[in-house]
């Protein structure tokens, strides 16, 4: 029977919003405004709290951030936590993280005020966000709608970029992920606080390259530091500042320790090895810059992989899927 004029109209308009609905779309700045405009604050407030309690707090979640988006995209698959093993969150690439609780404690109060509106996704996003702003980083609009994705497995995290990953490796992981070699500079700064355990130092301090030897790049003034704040024999779990000289502020120190020898990762004084990347190091040792575009890096990196429609869900618990 052939349809009618009104009939065939409310077909089409159906059959638009189901399209619409299974797309992907881009997350955008107040995507929560009208349907949780308090998410953002609340969020904020969690992370303002829990840095008090714990100094650790902000680093922890700004690395959480990262770590998300480089395994399926940014889309808070790394929270969940349903006693499994082979769980994204347990992959040898992801050892050492944490801000867990903040992340939950913030769903938890958004769901007593939004139930099934905000995503986990976003409020890791936003949770990096301020937790860049706490420690004297940059203010940046984050941009929000992403859905929490489906999928958490420890395999699909093989590929996360490594401390003794050479620059050409860590170039080609970052533009696999749409990312650029300024970007990746940019976002190692994120090394300008926090600490890293003893367990990733061994093969620089005493065996570089297989040669029982330290890595050559380090400074001379600071290998000995390293070393006693590291000692060969000594625990794996001691923990040394990423910026040993301002360690507690966000600023464009890091990028001064990679050109002179102080940086403590061997990925990041790989930076200082690539051509592309040198140039970025040198043009924001010392300048004020860094901080604008780091933030910009930020935005681009929380578009990775990005799950919207029926791409993925709302969890009601970040650490278990629906």
């Amino acid at each position: 029977m052939p349809m009618n004029n009104s009939t065939l109209h409310f077909v089409c308009v159906l059959l638009i919003l189901c399209i619409s609905l299974s797309q992907a779309a881009p997350p955008e700045v107040g995507f929560y405004s009208y349907t949780c405009p308090n998410a953002e604050s609340i969020v904020e407030s969690v992370v303002r709290e829990a840095t008090l309690t714990s100094p650790r707090t902000p680093a922890l979640l700004l690395r959480l951030h990262f770590h998300d988006c480089f395994v399926e995209g940014c889309d808070g698959s790394i929270l969940i936590d349903n006693g499994a093993s082979d769980l994204e969150r347990f992959a040898a690439g992801h050892l050492g993280l944490g801000g867990f609780g903040a992340i939950e404690k913030a769903k938890l109060e958004i769901e007593s005020q939004c139930p099934g509106v905000v995503s986990c996704a976003d409020i890791v996003a936003m949770a990096a966000r301020d937790a860049i702003a706490l420690t004297g980083g940059p203010v940046y609009e984050v941009e929000t709608g992403r859905r929490d994705g489906r999928v958490s497995n420890r395999n699909l995290a093989s590929d996360m970029p490594d401390v003794d990953d050479s620059i050409d490796t860590l170039i080609s992981k970052f533009v696999a992920k749409g990312l650029s070699p300024q970007d990746l500079v940019l976002l190692s700064g994120a090394h300008t606080i926090g600490t890293t355990a003893c367990f990733f130092m061994p093969r620089r301090l005493y065996n570089f390259n297989s040669t029982n030897k330290s890595d050559p790049r380090i400074s001379p003034q600071f290998l000995p530091e390293l070393r006693r704040m590291c000692p060969k024999d000594g625990g794996s779990g001691a923990r040394i500042s990423l910026d040993p000289v301002t360690p507690g502020s966000f600023d464009s120190q890091v990028m001064d320790n990679i050109k002179t020898g102080f940086a403590v990762l061997a990925s990041d004084a790989q930076l200082y090895d690539g051509g592309l990347t040198r140039e970025v190091v040198d043009s924001y040792a010392g300048g004020s810059q860094f901080g604008e575009d780091f933030a910009k890096a930020m935005v681009r990196m929380g578009r990775i992989g990005v799950k919207s429609g029926e791409n993925g869900e709302i969890r009601v618990k970040c650490g278990s899927f629906n």
